[in-house]
């Protein structure tokens, strides 16, 4: 098993299971390494019960693979991963914007338009800045859903996106579109029209995924 000896610099708060994580995301857990309970303990300088306990974590939200007699091993961050994040969240997004456009007032909206207004004048010069700014973006929008579930399941694939994204800038015109998709769903938020904010934010989730989907098949391909 070689990790890289160069260990991730995490945040105050972040937990195993997210150091965990971002080394697969990252590439330092290769795709198909096995996951030894013991080196990882040694590594992230903890004990093995917390070790298996990320594992299964992780197992569960399909990082991870568990197999007989061969115990844990790095699922491959490929296409098909990818794809299947980006689907379950143009299911997903929808239904928290329909919510929001029902409940949105003119303070919701006004946070809206001010976030939309500096991812422009941004304008793509920072991609991990102009990330942040896209994801408070959308917090405006489902920060106060009831369904807590729902919002966290939203939070995880994004996290998972934007981590696989960061390899791959926007192309010319997937910039223009993000700009022009949030600004139509500014426009259906404030007319009130749910199902068109619903659809439009659909559409803009599978946009943004089959960008990164089609930079990682380009990607195999050259390699």
């Amino acid at each position: 098993m070689q990790i890289s000896t160069e260990k991730p610099a995490p945040g105050a708060e972040a937990s195993l299971y997210e150091l965990i994580r971002d080394d697969i995301l990252e590439g330092r857990l290769k795709a198909n390494e096995r996951l030894k309970a013991s080196v990882l303990a040694e590594y992230y300088n903890t004990s093995t019960n917390p070790i298996r306990e990320a594992l299964q974590q992780l197992r569960g939200e399909g990082y991870v693979l568990f197999s007989p007699n061969k115990g844990a091993r790095v699922r491959p961050i490929d296409e098909d991963f990818a794809r299947d994040i980006y689907e379950m969240e143009a299911l997903i997004e929808p239904y928290l914007t329909a919510w929001f456009v029902t409940m949105a007032n003119e303070a919701d909206i006004a946070r809206l338009v001010a976030v939309q207004d500096e991812i422009e004048e941004l304008n793509f010069r920072d991609q991990t800045l102009h990330s942040e700014l896209d994801t408070r973006f959308h917090e405006v929008m489902y920060e106060k859903h009831y369904n807590r579930h729902a919002v966290e399941m939203w939070w995880k694939h994004r996290e998972i996106l934007r981590a696989i994204g960061r390899r791959f800038p926007f192309s010319g015109p997937r910039r223009k579109d993000i700009i022009a998709e949030h600004r139509l769903l500014i426009d259906k938020v404030k007319a009130g029209d749910a199902d068109g904010a619903a659809e439009i934010i659909g559409n803009h989730v599978r946009g943004s995924g089959r960008h990164i989907v089609g930079h990682m098949r380009a990607l195999r391909r050259s390699s």
